[in-house]
């Protein structure tokens, strides 16, 4: 059955709930879901309702115009979504195909609902998995000097497919500012958790040479500043003395994939709302 979806932010006051909730019921619509959270720090209140558009009175194309008066009066910022809506995403990915492997075989699987037309690499890793999946590959190979020109020649790539959303599965490139700024909170960034601790190439063998007891796997909206973009999911998992740096590679390589997957399913879910440099997920 077909759903709408709504996320809301704005200023928390008296009435939110009650009057999106009365808006769809008055329209006849049957809520399937509504979550909510408050702020209490910058006083915002988020929503995400969800309801069957079986039965609702207000067509598909006029919901829009018939929602803006309540968004007006209760100065929202909203997204309307509708679940027949399926997202095009592009992975971008360098040598390490671990996260590439995951998200097409959930893909495949039906477990992210969505289209993959491309993978973008800088690297021919890739090229076979591609292939194997019945999915277009575009290498471009990236340097200092052509680094703009290379960022304008994906853009176009992107562009004609009709991309919506951004994965860097192990991705080795650092993404320009203006290359950033046409896909705002929609490029989603996995990384090990040692950063800041432990930079450079190298993470798992300087986290083995310190004794670690435990790794993680961050992922995160991609903003113009390296790794400091709004935080989607995280996970960690316990180490032992007995773990051999190959051991840590694998048990990091785990964590990459699970919470890569589970911050583009939400995001395909339409469950995350931004707000500063932090995220709400209705999970």
């Amino acid at each position: 059955m077909q759903h709408a979806i709504l996320l809301i932010s704005c200023p928390d006051q008296k009435g939110i709930t009650s009057a999106v909730t009365s808006y769809v019921f008055d329209n006849g619509g049957n809520i399937i879901d509504a979550s909510q959270h408050i702020d209490e720090q910058s006083n915002t209140f988020f929503m995400r309702i969800e309801w069957s558009l079986v039965g609702f009175k207000v067509s598909q194309d006029k919901i829009v115009g018939s929602f803006k008066p309540m968004a007006k009066k209760f100065g929202m910022s909203w997204q309307l979504y509708f679940t027949d809506d399926v997202p095009r995403v592009a992975i971008f990915v360098s040598q390490h195909l671990h996260g590439l492997y995951d998200l097409l075989l959930r893909h495949q699987g039906g477990q992210l609902k969505c289209d993959i037309p491309l993978i973008i690499s800088n690297h021919s890793n890739a090229k076979g998995v591609a292939e194997q999946f019945g999915i277009k590959f575009f290498q471009v190979e990236i340097d200092k000097k052509n680094k703009k020109e290379q960022e304008k020649s994906e853009l176009a790539i992107l562009k004609k497919h009709g991309i919506e959303l951004l994965v860097l599965a192990r991705y080795h490139q650092i993404l320009s500012p203006n290359f950033v700024s046409h896909f705002p909170n929609r490029i989603i960034n996995i990384h090990h958790s040692f950063l800041p601790a432990f930079v450079g190439k190298s993470p798992y063998e300087q986290a083995y040479q310190k004794g670690v007891k435990i790794i993680g796997a961050t992922s995160h909206f991609v903003i113009a500043k390296l790794d400091e973009g709004p935080i989607i999911e995280q996970d960690t998992v316990r180490i032992s003395h007995r773990d051999s740096i190959e051991d840590l590679k694998r048990k990091g390589q785990d964590l990459e994939k699970i919470v890569l997957s589970r911050a583009v399913r939400w995001y395909l879910e339409r469950k995350i709302l931004t707000y500063g440099n932090k995220t709400v997920v209705f999970d």
